[in-house]
């Protein structure tokens, strides 16, 4: 299982279609466009268009480059201290879900899109693909 906490087993279909709709709902709401919005300019503001996965945000200790997930880019955006977030923590994305105001569906959706959406990304697909997808899901986008 991935940090994002979502795993593979089709086994009750009804749960899938409950999550799905969650996810939905989590992203058409105020509060889902509203992260879609920081998310898209958070990414635009980066300097270098790249994105990690399996990590929130990790500063290399040689360069002391910063690099962050789709979520950390938001947060480092709106200022949050992130250090004391393990996205090991089996809660850690109702803790992220607060800090970012949003559903915790949508946090396990990003996660699960920023580690797994993609197979074999580099750091630069990664970005263009969480783009992409934020920009197709936000309201006359």
């Amino acid at each position: 299982m991935s940090r994002s906490g979502l795993v593979d087993d089709y086994e009750n279909d009804w749960s899938q279609i409950r999550w799905r709709g969650q996810v939905a709902s989590a992203i058409r709401g105020k509060r889902g466009q509203a992260f879609l919005r920081d998310l898209i300019a958070a990414l635009d503001a980066m300097p270098q268009k790249r994105l990690i996965a399996n990590d929130i945000v990790v500063v290399d200790e040689v360069s002391q480059e910063t690099n962050v997930c789709a979520l950390g880019s938001v947060l480092l955006r709106r200022g949050v201290p992130t250090g004391f977030i393990d996205p090991d923590d089996d809660d850690h994305r109702e803790e992220l879900a607060g800090y970012l105001n949003i559903a915790p569906a949508l946090v396990s959706e990003v996660e699960w899109l920023n580690d797994d959406g993609l197979w074999g990304p580099t750091p630069e697909e990664r970005w263009q693909f969480i783009r992409d997808w934020a920009v197709r899901h936000l309201k006359n986008g």
